[in-house]
């Protein structure tokens, strides 16, 4: 179906307490912008859901139209899965409320909330949960994808932390689940990305940080990569679950923490987060901060909330991004030389290498707990290309992460879900590995038309097909 009568969207528009936009209405072009510019879908309808009765009428009438849908939180994916063509966009962006539960640590997270919402709230009280670096991602892609983070060594990774679930399935059911309701769907929402319906409200445990932590970064020109990189692997072997970092290749951001001298200039940058003890963080990082002459050294003692904001400005909606990943063992020194190599080719001052390093408390997870793979892995690392939305050279752009990727695949022992873009059904197959037959049978359970497919999705095909 690519059309629908007037009635029809009459009909669902009366029935919603928030807002109906279609095609026709001049708000339309806006509401289905989603954080990467290089998306341009157009759906028939999208519902802006004010509570979960709007939700559970929307999955209705698309199931009974046989209309895909496509779920928007923040918006923020790469491939822009929260926006479809010819189907119904369950918009969450007015259900972003978020309630802590001190007594028992837990945060209860409506769905389209953003996971700045969730860090005011949940420091508020000294207490965080694993989420994403960028603190306009929105919690329902992240969380349900995997969910890697500044936190993800000493707290796992935002699945861990994910303990019960409000959610909207195809047959407009609202199902309760945690781990005595339903311990199979809840494994399943745990990786599984939106494959399994509209989760409308997320229960995640939370931890004991802040509101201060050690934080910053030690910025090198990009010549010294190699050596930096390789005393940083030697450091990092060993490290406490307290200390996460982030490499980034790239050239320097215009950040209001770096002097204007350095912006542009291709630099390799550490960013720390020390959630211990700060004078340990501090001796811990010492070898680190002391090698050679750093163009800046910003560590020190931050606000939690800021460090979750620092690096907002370096992915704006509405550029244009293309990126792939690959989770690997260990920063070798073929990696090393692979990554410096692919890095100095860089294309644009957007553009960027980010290499998250894993272990810690997300390696110690049983890999049959969560629909979450690569627990193994000791690192990921993110080819991220970006452009101007005005430059008509996409294609270099998009030729130096494949090829850039293609170097790195010899060292890939996984990929992680939520980096994946333009790999299709292959690429998501090989991802979960072996969690494929385990999530298609739950797939054909909970969503057997393939209704929620605007995600990595898992086909539930025939009974019989893909079962191998």
């Amino acid at each position: 179906m690519d059309s629908l009568t007037t009635g029809d969207s009459e009909k669902i528009a009366d029935a919603l307490s928030g807002d109906l936009i279609t095609a026709a209405d001049p708000r339309y072009d806006e509401a289905r912008r989603v954080w990467n510019g290089d998306i341009d879908r157009r759906p028939l309808l999208i519902a802006r859901c004010a509570d979960v009765a709007d939700v559970t009428t929307v999955v209705t009438f698309a199931a009974e139209r046989g209309l895909p849908i496509a779920v928007r939180g923040g918006g923020h994916s790469v491939a822009g899965q929260g926006v479809c063509d010819g189907g119904v966009v369950i918009d969450l962006s007015r259900m972003r409320a978020v309630e802590i539960d001190p007594g028992r640590r837990l945060a209860h997270v409506q769905g389209g909330a953003l996971w700045q919402d969730v860090d005011r709230a949940s420091q508020a009280h000294g207490l965080a949960t694993t989420g994403g670096i960028v603190s306009e991602t929105g919690v329902g892609g992240l969380a349900l994808g995997g969910g890697i983070g500044h936190l993800m060594r000493r707290c796992g990774l935002t699945v861990d932390n994910l303990v019960e679930a409000d959610l909207v399935t195809a047959d407009g059911s609202l199902l309760q689940v945690d781990a005595t309701t339903d311990p199979e769907l809840l494994w399943g929402l745990r990786g599984g990305g939106g494959n399994f319906g509209t989760v409308v409200r997320f229960g995640f445990r939370l931890h004991e940080i802040g509101p201060t932590v050690l934080a910053g970064m030690v910025i090198h020109p990009l010549d010294v990569a190699t050596e930096f990189l390789t005393l940083y692997r030697d450091l990092v072997a060993d490290a406490p679950d307290e200390l996460g970092t982030i490499l980034n290749l790239r050239l320097c951001p215009a950040l209001e923490t770096v002097p204007e001298r350095l912006h542009g200039s291709p630099v390799v940058a550490l960013n720390v987060c020390w959630s211990g003890d700060p004078d340990e963080g501090l001796a811990f990082l010492r070898p680190l901060r002391e090698f050679g002459r750093p163009l800046l050294d910003t560590v020190g003692p931050m606000p939690y909330l800021d460090l979750q904001r620092t690096v907002d400005s370096t992915s704006p909606p509405g550029k244009h991004y293309y990126w792939r990943s690959v989770d690997f063992g260990e920063l070798s020194d073929q990696v090393i030389a692979t990554v410096v190599e692919h890095a100095s080719r860089i294309t644009s001052p957007l553009a960027a290498v980010p290499i998250y390093h894993l272990g810690g408390a997300v390696g110690r997870v049983p890999a049959t707990e969560t629909a979450f793979g690569s627990r193994h892995a000791g690192h990921n690392i993110n080819m991220f290309g970006a452009w101007e939305p005005d430059q008509d050279d996409r294609e270099r752009h998009v030729q130096w992460v494949r090829d850039f990727s293609e170097a790195m695949s010899p060292y890939a022992v996984g990929q992680y879900v939520n980096f994946l873009n333009d790999e299709g059904g292959d690429g998501v197959r090989a991802a979960y590995g072996e969690r494929w037959r385990r999530l298609v049978a739950l797939k054909r359970r909970v969503d057997p038309q393939n209704l929620f497919r605007y995600n990595f999705n898992i086909d539930p095909g025939r009974p019989g097909e893909g079962d191998a």
